[in-house]
């Protein structure tokens, strides 16, 4: 109902910033929450941010509150994760998610996730 695609990962030092993409295509893609999840070699899938169907409300984890930032265009189908102060320990594999619950930090909660894209922080 809803395909997603990252872009925007790759190899930056301590310190640094990315920008991660993800671009919707299929129906309404104002009609879901999103969120943004990472999963780093050996360790369990974590949620990282969430924004509403509006993109008024956001939330965080406490490990990237204050760093990272989410935002989403809905003319645009787009979503974007803003990373700021790269640590070595955010190096990870991030997937966009979509879900028609709610912006949960709840990985069991979203209906649709894109392929991932790798963001390594060297030291």
């Amino acid at each position: 109902q809803v395909q997603l695609v990252e872009s925007g990962g790759g190899l930056v030092q301590a310190g640094g910033s990315l920008r991660l993409s993800c671009a919707a295509s299929g129906r309404s893609f104002s009609n879901y929450a999103m969120g943004w999840f990472r999963q780093a070699p050996g360790k369990e899938r974590e949620f990282v941010a969430s924004i509403s169907r509006s993109g008024i409300s956001t939330y965080y984890s406490d490990s990237v509150k204050g760093r990272f930032t989410i935002t989403r265009d809905n003319a645009k189908n787009t979503m974007w994760l803003q990373m700021n102060s790269l640590k070595p320990e955010d190096t990870a594999v991030y997937t966009c998610a979509a879900s028609t619950t709610g912006a949960t930090m709840g990985a069991g909660w979203y209906d649709y996730w894109g392929q991932g894209t790798q963001v390594t922080v060297s030291s």
